[in-house]
């Protein structure tokens, strides 16, 4: 590793190695630092445990396993902390990830920041003059000044250039909500004119708003999780009380117009096992759900892409099985212009294509007795 000065120049080491990294360095020992997303100790059939982690930087996230000498690596390592590792990079079932040797943790003069949070690839100054834009040109006064009323409190705006969209799904990165929000403004904007139901500014004022409850659900340090308020209310219900603030602060504010924008936050999700605690019943609604719910899974879709491209599969090959769409993907226009023809999928078992993650109980744990453990 190399050093660099950084942050009122405290030395601190270069991370050299990435996640993204991995097909490089495939069987290699390495020695790198990580933010630990996700960690748990798990039974080993003949008796004993063994350790379970989740690696991950700015190029994405890798499993890890560590089947000895973890008792004090757990005892000085939480969730969200950085650490530091070395361990071979291997991979298993078409999956990289990592048989851990050593693990401690770090302290975060050790590290620099921005190596450890995705960040959006856009210039997060000039999607938030984009959106403002947009807001400007409403023909509705009284939508104007309500979304200006959360771009313009410092709070909320500060937040809203930042958060992330996800914890893990889409557009998990810094910015990432401001990117998904801007991108959805931009096709509502687009589909709208086709649908002469459909009140425009109404419907951006849904796009701008159905989200704002992120910027408290989330949190955003060295990892990506859910505050309390997050887990305990939900960024619909949080969204809807920040609305009705709002709408205090900036009265005399017509009351149908609230019910409206109010219909789309709650909505937004579509369905009620989604989490929307009403359907969607009007036009704006209705559209905003499609748009949104399409936004979203076109995200998911390259994310899906990128990481098999991450594991070295060819433009024939499927992805790994996407949980949040319960199917795995292809892309096609790799396909078309790379000629091959794709691969056979494997059938389906009881009617479904096994989860690799699943391993059925009484198993052997792939890798326990290996030499070079592969990491469940």
């Amino acid at each position: 590793m190399s050093f660099v000065f950084v942050r009122q120049r405290i030395l601190v080491l270069m991370k050299d190695f990435f996640i993204a990294d991995a097909p490089r360095f495939e069987n290699a020992v390495v020695t790198s630092y990580f933010v630990l997303s996700s960690l748990q100790l798990r039974e080993k059939r003949q008796g004993g445990q063994f350790l379970t982690v989740t690696l991950t930087d700015k190029t994405g996230s890798m499993p890890a396993v560590m089947w000895d000498d973890f008792a004090d690596s757990i005892g000085a390592c939480s969730e969200g902390c950085y650490v530091k590792v070395q361990g071979q990079v291997t991979r298993y079932q078409n999956k990289f990830q990592m048989a851990l040797q050593r693990l401690r943790f770090a302290a975060e003069t050790e590290i620099d920041p921005t190596d450890y949070l995705p960040i959006t690839h856009f210039n997060i100054d000039e999607m938030w003059e984009e959106l403002r834009g947009y807001v400007s040109r409403f023909t509705n006064p009284d939508l104007r000044r309500l979304v200006f009323a959360f771009l313009d409190d410092p709070a909320i705006a500060a937040s809203y250039r930042i958060a992330p969209a996800a914890k893990v799904l889409h557009h998990a990165w810094i910015g990432g909500l401001l990117e998904h929000v801007l991108t959805l403004v931009r096709v509502c904007l687009a589909t709208a004119p086709f649908y002469p139901e459909v009140d425009p500014d109404l419907l951006v004022t849904g796009a701008i708003l159905h989200d704002i409850g992120k910027v408290r659900e989330l949190y955003w340090k060295s990892s990506f999780g859910y505050t309390l308020e997050g887990q305990l209310i939900g960024h619909i219900s949080i969204a809807q009380g920040m609305l009705i603030e709002k709408v205090r602060e900036i009265e005399p504010f017509p009351e149908r117009l609230r019910i409206l924008v109010e219909h789309m936050i709650l909505s937004h999700h579509g369905k009620y096992e989604f989490g929307s605690p009403k359907l969607p019943m009007t036009p704006e609604a209705l559209l905003l759900n499609v748009l949104d719910d399409l936004e979203a899974k076109m995200q998911t879709l390259r994310n899906a892409f990128a990481s098999a491209e991450t594991q070295g599969k060819g433009p024939g090959e499927v992805t790994d099985w996407v949980r949040s769409m319960e199917r795995p993907l292809f892309n096609s226009r790799a396909y078309l212009k790379d000629g091959e023809a794709p691969q056979a999928i494997a059938p389906p078992v009881d009617g479904r294509i096994s989860l690799l993650e699943d391993i059925p109980e009484g198993d052997q744990i792939p890798g326990e007795d290996a030499e070079t453990p592969p990491v469940d």
